[in-house]
């Protein structure tokens, strides 16, 4: 497959597809449920819009990452929440309901939050000869094209016809799972000749970031007194990113393989810190 075929087709109706079957999820009381879990949602929101960019500035930054790679690492720190984050807070016994709200609402906020967290963060970590003019209106565009619109088309789906929406959900959810594999995949196949060498440079900074935001979450949630089952989701949300859409933005947008390469090796860390701490909440008393 053609590395441009790969990058301006078949990633971003890949990513279209995940966006579809989570919208499928997703109704309009979950954006109204921040009325009804005002101190949980905004606890998570706060967190997850402010706490997770500072950390990932500060761990690129402290790393001493190359520029592209220190970039890519912002990137996946500013992406929102993603289905992976809803379907591990279901195994660790979280609150399903608000994680899907969160991931509802970043997944709205970063569209225009994005572009200009990257733009800053190209103009600090890039020399002038590697800065990516970024055209932040045509970029907000192409985020919404394949996040927003098929969350948008994927709930009015669910709404005006719930039934076919079932029927589709189960075989939307198995694509996305092979899409997910196929991108994380792809991303790692096409820098094959410098895996190893990134996997030693920005591994390390993947795992910090996916852990201490994890953990930050936890503290964050735990300070604000919200119950036990929602500070799982808030955790979850807060260390899990949308790893695909990182890739998707480096890969299409920006055309930088090397800028996907933290997405691509931070997806495949997340499922294990995940069980990891599903496990962990299955052994934790429930309490209020």
């Amino acid at each position: 497959m053609e590395s441009n075929l790969l990058t301006d087709v078949f990633l971003p109706i890949a990513l279209g597809i995940i966006m579809l079957g989570m919208g499928m999820t997703l109704t309009i009381a979950d954006f109204k449920r921040i009325f009804v879990l005002p101190k949980a949602v905004i606890t998570g929101l706060t967190l997850q819009l402010l706490l997770l960019p500072i950390t990932g500035w500060i761990i690129a930054s402290v790393a001493g990452l190359p520029g592209e790679l220190a970039v890519g690492l912002m990137l996946l720190a500013i992406c929102p929440g993603g289905a992976t984050s809803n379907l591990i807070t279901h195994l660790a016994k979280g609150d399903v309901a608000l994680s899907i709200t969160l991931t509802a609402i970043t997944s709205c906020i970063t569209v225009l939050s994005i572009p200009f967290l990257l733009n800053f963060s190209m103009h600090h970590f890039l020399g002038a000869g590697q800065m990516i003019e970024l055209d932040i209106p045509r970029t907000i565009l192409q985020i919404f094209l394949i996040t927003v619109l098929p969350v948008t088309l994927g709930m009015i789906l669910n709404a005006k016809k719930p039934e076919l929406s079932r029927k589709f959900e189960k075989t939307v959810k198995i694509l996305s799972g092979v899409f997910l594999v196929l991108i994380i995949a792809g991303a790692i196949i096409r820098e094959r000749n410098n895996i190893i060498p990134y996997f030693i440079q920005v591994g390390p900074a993947s795992l910090a970031l996916n852990l201490i935001t994890m953990v930050l979450g936890f503290i964050g949630a735990t300070i604000m007194r919200v119950t036990q089952s929602q500070r799982t989701s808030i955790t979850i949300e807060v260390g899990i990113q949308n790893g695909t859409l990182g890739i998707a933005i480096a890969s299409s947008i920006l055309k930088s393989p090397a800028m996907a390469v933290p997405s691509a090796i931070y997806s495949l860390i997340m499922f294990a810190t995940g069980a990891l701490f599903s496990l962990w909440m299955h052994r934790v008393p429930d309490s209020k």
